[in-house]
């Protein structure tokens, strides 16, 4: 012990004295130790918070359906979807809730068309997305559709980072009704503001009707003018202070009618990294506007951004927001939201048809706390990592979204990932528990398992099969699909977890999940259950008790001793 004591000491002092080392260094430079201390807090802390809903319309309860990735990964056509329509439509599926057909990664070409759109492989998916959207809808069914942040997707087909209002377009134009976005190739956007020496408005076409220097704008917080010492912009000066959420600055302009009109910016061409704005006109409609890096320094160029600008007085600001990859991420997908709204609304008025809103699904592993803006992004937006077919990937998961729950609403819902229910090892314990948490959880129920199997070779449903009766459970879906939309809570936790989650009408469901490998019983005290702060269930002397796995009802009971087996649950509606 002294001598473990010895060595905390000594590396102590040496962190100390490298510290102080570094902190001596960066005054030599002129650099505030404290500032840069700060600076690297930054990078590590999200700005960006939810302040509205995405409020598209869709998924006012999670959503229910099956994706290609979990089982057939690359290994996809357009024969294979159909036929999981078919299966869909002919088990009693669709009819159990299930209504999105999502197709994964590999459905792309491995180039754009030669106007700049997605295209779908023209062997494994030879009719292309429409005929396939077509042939899915007329089953009753949905077709969903999958893309990724970055330059390209997790698999190297062409992805929809900076091609955000052209997918959106194609996407609404084939009329596809769910949007899963991952996250591979992501490029964060750049924290940095370009220096701009210059700022230009002018109608589309036509020479420049107002001209502002920087000092002619109004800033704040830390946005400042600086001299410009190479004297080689128009206005001898340049704005600097905009990076990283530091400072902002903004000016009005008087337009004569409405309608779309050009922005430029004179800047200061730089070596490194790319530069970012942000540019807000009248607090709502937003556009971003990137600045490269230049290998040549001191030299001036000019940006452009084609803005929308309503008749008579605008404001507009402009800063760059991004403070952390977090705010980055945020940034990015909201991007991607706004741009479906948008474009399925566009494309009905545009064809004199009813709008098919698009079910966005944020996929970004819960690397960035999408928690805590996804609602104000999307639809529903992944909590962890991808889910493995396995107990201990459906545990890490459950532990990880079971805290997020005053995060989950109608609309916006924590997604721990796809159902791994009838794939790999799983036993019959373990993939019902599975399915009972993610009901609990409010997590959208997306199979991903292969659904043919469920219809016999004389075209009969497998009703029989154990993995059909869990994906079908009437009482298990019900709660998931309550209309109140709360998720559950963890009221209990260690072997033995119990969770409680309110339901409409006054009821309750409770879940007792057995985490260890022996048979356990839990006594349950519905009275003291009705006493939790956040459940609806009137205090009573006695209820009436369904017991969903066991399919019985007992009525005028006060207290029930659950019964799980190793891996198992036990879940009850209390009413």
């Amino acid at each position: 012990m002294k001598t473990k004591k010895v060595i905390s000491t000594a590396v102590a002092a040496a962190s100390a004295a490298i510290a102080a080392g570094t902190a001596a260094n960066l005054k030599k430079r002129n650099i505030c130790p404290i500032c840069e201390a700060k600076k690297l807090l930054n990078k590590l802390t999200l700005n960006q918070r939810a302040t509205v809903g995405y409020n598209n319309g869709t998924a006012m309860t999670p959503p229910m359906g099956w994706s290609s990735w979990n089982l057939f990964a690359t290994k996809i056509n357009e024969d294979l979807i159909k036929e999981i329509a078919d299966a869909m439509h002919d088990s009693g599926l669709q009819e159990a809730g299930y209504q999105y057909i999502n197709i994964d990664d590999c459905w792309q070409a491995s180039e754009r068309d030669s106007s700049g759109q997605l295209q779908s492989d023209k062997a494994t998916f030879p009719n292309g997305i429409p005929a396939l959207v077509g042939y899915v809808n007329s089953k009753g069914l949905k077709l969903g559709i999958y893309s990724s942040n970055g330059s390209h997707t997790c698999e190297d087909y062409p992805a929809s980072l900076g091609h955000e209002a052209i997918d959106a377009d194609t996407f609404a134009r084939w009329g596809v009704e769910y949007f899963k976005y991952d996250f591979c190739h992501n490029i964060p956007i750049s924290p940095l503001a370009p220096k701009i020496s210059l700022v230009e408005v002018s109608k589309l076409g036509e020479a420049s009707f107002l001209k502002l220097k920087p000092s002619e704008l109004r800033l704040s917080d830390k946005a400042k003018i600086i001299p410009d010492e190479s004297k080689k912009s128009d206005s001898g000066e340049s704005l600097i202070g905009l990076c990283s959420r530091t400072g902002t600055a903004s000016f009005d302009v008087e337009a004569e009618s409405e309608g779309e009109y050009a922005l430029t910016f004179t800047v200061m061409k730089e070596k490194g990294d790319d530069r970012f704005l942000r540019i807000m006109v009248n607090g709502s409609d937003e556009y971003h506007l990137y600045s490269v890096a230049s290998r040549a320094a001191d030299g001036y160029r000019r940006i452009q951004q084609v803005i929308r600008l309503r008749e008579g007085v605008n404001t507009i600001e402009i800063t760059n927001p991004v403070g952390s990859r977090m705010d980055s991420a945020a940034i990015q997908y909201k991007l991607m939201g706004r741009e479906l709204k948008r474009a399925t609304k566009q494309f009905a008025e545009q064809t004199g048809t009813e709008e098919k809103p698009i079910t966005f699904s944020i996929c970004e592993w819960g690397w960035n706390r999408p928690w805590k803006w996804g609602l104000e992004a999307g639809n529903l937006w992944r909590t962890t990592p991808d889910i493995r077919a396995n107990w201990a990937s459906i545990m890490s998961i459950y532990e990880i979204t079971v805290r997020l729950y005053k995060y989950s609403a109608p609309g916006g819902w924590n997604d721990p990932d796809m159902l791994e229910v009838g794939n790999g090892n799983l036993t019959f314990d373990e993939n019902k528990s599975h399915f009972s948490l993610w009901c609990m959880m409010c997590a959208p129920l997306i199979l991903g398992n292969d659904i043919r199997k469920f219809i016999k070779e004389d075209g009969t449903v497998d009703s029989d099969s154990k993995i059909y009766q869990i994906l079908t459970n009437k009482a298990m879906i019900s709660i998931n699909q309550d209309k109140l939309g709360i998720q559950c809570r963890r009221i209990k936790t260690g072997i033995i977890d119990v969770l409680v989650k309110p339901l409409e009408n006054s009821k309750i469901a409770v879940c007792v999940l057995n985490k260890g490998t022996k048979p356990a019983v839990t006594d349950l005290d519905f009275k003291k259950l009705s006493k939790l702060g956040f459940v609806n269930l009137p205090e009573k002397e006695s209820y009436n008790v369904y017991d969903v796995w066991n399919d019985t009802h007992t009525e005028n009971i006060s207290a029930v001793g659950a019964k799980t087996d190793g891996h198992g649950v036990c879940v009850y509606i209390v009413e």
